[in-house]
């Protein structure tokens, strides 16, 4: 059966009607869209193209960066939108469009840099490399045209064609720029090494001015190391040429420098000895050669440095401060070291003497007074003797006043090793109020929480140290801090204090240098309190006063129970440090400290000695650590 003419006319209208619509509403959709996008800001765009390009989809970020570049001719959207034809592998377009840039503007080296690459896609190699040759081919000695020439084949990975737009650029610019540090930048990231030195030497002949910059970058480029050869690839190239050419001085320096950032201080002082002979100089750099030693510790050093100086006479510049820091240096190294010599204690007494007897007594050797005076009480027993000798200095009229607080800091502590302690408070207490806002003044008044702390008058030490906290100085916060805590979590377990007051009286005879009786009180304190919270701080000075005795297995062991069987206490950190540190400076076993200072970054996160341990852990793992990472902890003590 066939449907009637007037049935079917109303279906297609209807159906023809609905097409047209559809059609339509595309139509405005799509009209509405491109509306929409030249209605955008220009930063809108940017922001949408950026978008679809970060996204792959290519083909609507090339239509609105071609948009822009039209709009605005900024390169960096031609790039762009060169980039999207390439994703978009429409070479054909791609290739058109440079070479219409390259007639607008044949002096933009870049553009065919691009086309080179744009052949090179497509395995063009013959034709890719004209278009290289021929932009080398074009450079002009323009500084800039060269440095945008050798930037574009570094973008697109050509890096040999990149040196010889260096090399090339350099005969042309002649005496005028050399490319010495873009070629160093360039050797460095192909690892060419030997190369790069080179780079960095030649630009030092010619202008030893640039020592910092290029000190900042071989530092730099050591740290990136991953071979560990770079240093000694270094100093055996500044050895050659110092021997060549030894009238250029700053490869002397240089090879200086980089002996003491690889901790070398015996070549670094054998160098620096060379060259002040050479130059006939007064030994000036000899002593900062010895300064820097003495703040590593590296005391045999720094003697032979102050010694060298001291050997050029007492005419010289630097004779007396020489004299003086060679008996300071010498003090720190007998002092410093575990097992304490005797001998060594009388000998150095001697030397001070004869030091002070020649260069006189005056601020300027008050330290040696100083020091001379702190080993005569503590460790030869002549208290009576170091109180006349400051008491001279007191009564002088040379001391400043920071000197002044500092003897009277040393008297008191006098008075305290003479059981003195009404004398050792009003010494203590006299810093403190002339000096109340400095830190001498803090450290006068942490001395004098302290002895309240011998004494047993817990509370008002733990009031005092309480208000130190706060102190500008950060050592001496720390220090009322830990005894504060000490103080506050011993009176929470036993408000007797019974266990505290044996604590802080063996410490009172460490303090005195008498610690046979210190560890009687300490072995007694394990013996009677089984269950307590003094037990981790005796554990752990127990340690610390084997140490002292260089018998170090024996701390191992005492270290060793802090940190496990009082791990969950706050000395535990600060037990993992002292093992490591014995194990790498005093055991000599590397593999331990590592342990131990892995210990304190796995479990303990937030202790102080984290970046410290981290620095330790890399550098006996035999990383190169950048100087400005490096820690010293001299004086850091748990």
């Amino acid at each position: 059966m066939f449907t009637s003419k007037k049935k079917i006319e109303p279906i297609f209208a209807k159906k023809y009607k609905f097409l047209i619509l559809k059609y339509f509403s595309i139509l405005i959709l799509t009209l509405f869209s491109a509306v929409m996008l030249y209605a955008q800001t220009p930063d809108e765009q940017i922001q949408l193209a950026q978008q679809y390009y970060n996204n792959k989809e290519f083909d609507k970020a090339a239509t609105i960066f071609l948009e822009l570049y039209n709009s605005q001719k900024s390169k960096i959207y031609f790039n762009y939108y060169f980039n999207c034809l390439v994703e978009l592998k429409d070479y054909e377009t791609a290739e058109k469009i440079l070479k219409k840039e390259i007639r607008k503007n044949n002096s933009d080296l870049s553009f065919r840099v691009d086309l080179g690459f744009l052949y090179k896609t497509q395995n063009l190699l013959k034709e890719a490399d004209e278009e290289y040759q021929q932009a080398l081919k074009l450079l002009q000695p323009d500084n800039n045209q060269i440095n945008n020439l050798a930037n574009a084949f570094l973008i697109r990975a050509e890096f040999n064609m990149a040196e010889q737009t260096y090399l090339k650029g350099r005969k042309m610019l002649k005496d005028i720029y050399g490319f010495y540090f873009e070629l160093a930048g360039l050797y460095q990231s192909q690892h060419q090494h030997n190369k790069m030195i080179d780079e960095y030497l030649n630009a030092l002949e010619l202008h030893d001015s640039y020592i910092q910059t290029i000190q900042n970058r071989l530092q730099s480029s050591v740290y990136s190391d991953k071979e560990n050869n770079l240093t000694e690839l270094l100093k055996s190239q500044l050895i050659k040429r110092i021997q060549k050419n030894p009238e250029y001085i700053i490869f002397s320096e240089l090879l200086i420098w980089l002996y003491l950032q690889d901790k070398d201080y015996e070549n670094a002082f054998i160098q620096s000895s060379a060259l002040d002979k050479r130059l006939k100089e007064d030994g000036s750099r000899l002593m900062v050669l010895a300064r820097q030693s003495v703040t590593n510790k590296e005391f045999d050093v720094a003697l032979k440095a102050y010694q060298y100086v001291i050997d050029k006479g007492k005419y010289n510049t630097w004779y007396v401060g020489a004299r003086s820091e060679y008996m300071n240096a010498l003090y720190n190294k007998v002092i410093d070291h575990p097992g304490v010599n005797y001998q060594d204690i009388i000998n150095l007494e001697n030397l001070f003497n004869i030091t002070l007897n020649e260069l006189g007594r005056s601020k300027a050797t008050f330290s040696l007074i100083k020091a001379l005076a702190y080993i005569q009480t503590f460790y030869l027993n002549k208290a009576d003797e170091a109180t006349q000798n400051l008491e001279k200095a007191l009564g002088s009229n040379y001391l400043t006043p920071l000197q002044i607080a500092e003897c009277k800091l040393l008297m008191g502590d006098i008075c305290l090793f003479n059981n003195d302690i009404w004398g050792a408070t009003i010494y203590y207490a006299q810093v403190e109020k002339a000096n109340e806002n400095e830190p001498v003044g803090h450290e006068a008044k942490f001395r004098k929480s302290r002895l309240a702390y011998y004494s047993g008058d817990f509370l008002w030490a733990q009031a005092q140290l309480d208000i130190l906290k706060a102190s500008t100085s950060k050592l001496i916060a720390n220090d009322a801090f830990s005894l504060s805590l000490l103080i506050s979590n011993n009176l929470a377990s036993d408000s007797t204090g019974a266990a505290l007051q044996m604590f802080s009286r063996a410490e009172l005879f460490i303090f005195r240098h008498n610690d046979s009786i210190a560890t009687l009180i300490l072995d007694s304190i394990l013996r009677k309190f089984n269950n307590n919270e003094i037990l981790s701080d005796t554990y752990y000075k127990l340690g610390e006063l084997l140490l002292k005795k260089a018998d170090y297995q024996s701390a191992v062991s005492y270290f060793d129970t802090v940190s496990t069987k009082y791990n969950y206490g706050i000395l535990a950190d600060d037990a993992l440090f002292m093992l490591a540190t014995i194990y790498e400076k005093y055991l000599h076993d590397t593999e331990k400290a590592m342990e131990y200072y892995q210990k304190i970054l796995n479990e303990h996160q937030g202790s102080i000695y984290v970046v410290y341990a981290r620095q330790r852990y890399r550098v006996l793992r035999g990383d190169k650590i950048p100087d400005e990472e490096l820690f010293f902890y001299n004086d850091l003590k748990p």
